[in-house]
């Protein structure tokens, strides 16, 4: 697609930043929103700024790896870059819908593409009572926090959790705890990508507790509701081969 109009963002990387008049000379540099595909360059990171972006538009994003791990990027080559966009795989996401409640009542509403972390503030481990679709599933986990991950997040927080690794196509969800210690034997669930998981924290005066979606963080929470917003799409391009069902099923045989 000789037309095809591209976009560049590019991270605060020296690596990013010295590729991007490269290619903007290159492929051209157009507004993101005048743009058929966005083009990440950077790391994980600089591919997830992008996405958020695209929550309104749901423009394709393909990112390059200039970063470290690059879970969610493409090998960075200056040449090439419509050819391998035209060839790409798709790889659909839906994020997570966050509210979280704090102690004063204030109502704070973010997405994450990744998950939705609660983490305790102090040295107190937090308590925490959690429902799953109305249902009240534990009276009490104390632990240093749990969060819902999506399959796309699952190798990131959630894989240093020890939770489980999730191809894009499986239609489930993460609930795991960070650090459990009553129930200590408790691994966390699988849920479907439809159930909404309500956490109340429990003394939230004397334990407080965070609440992150991704990297937006609200503090001294009362209770938090998580579901997936199943009206939105966010679309990654992958070389072929490099696919995200591919990196994922990679990572789980990995050691």
């Amino acid at each position: 697609m000789a037309d095809l109009k591209l976009a560049f963002f590019a991270s605060k990387r020296p690596e990013a930043q010295q590729a991007l008049p490269l290619l903007a000379a290159r492929y051209g540099n157009c507004p993101e929103e005048e743009a058929d595909v966005v083009v990440a360059l950077g790391g994980d990171g600089a591919q997830l700024d992008t996405l958020r972006r695209r929550f309104a538009d749901g423009k394709p994003v393909y990112g390059m790896n200039l970063g470290t791990i690059g879970f969610l990027m493409n090998e960075y080559q200056l040449d090439g870059l419509v050819e391998r966009i035209d060839a790409a795989e798709r790889a659909s996401l839906s994020p997570l819908r966050m509210l979280a409640v704090d102690i004063h009542g204030n109502e704070h509403r973010a997405l994450a593409i990744n998950e939705v972390s609660l983490l305790r503030q102090t040295a107190q481990s937090a308590r925490l009572r959690i429902a799953v679709d109305t249902r009240v599933r534990m009276d009490e986990l104390v632990c240093d926090g749990i969060m819902v991950a999506t399959p796309a997040g699952s190798t990131a927080y959630n894989l240093s959790a020890h939770g489980p690794i999730l191809p894009i196509g499986a239609n489930l969800l993460a609930l795991t705890p960070v650090s459990a210690f009553r129930p200590r034997r408790w691994r966390g669930a699988l849920l479907r990508h439809d159930a909404r998981v309500d956490i109340e924290i429990l003394a939230p005066d004397r334990r407080p507790v965070s609440a992150s979606a991704d990297n937006q963080e609200v503090r001294d929470i009362a209770r938090v509701s998580v579901e997936a917003d199943l009206t939105r799409r966010l679309t990654l391009l992958f070389d072929p081969g490099h696919a995200l069902d591919e990196r994922i099923l990679t990572e789980q045989f990995a050691f």
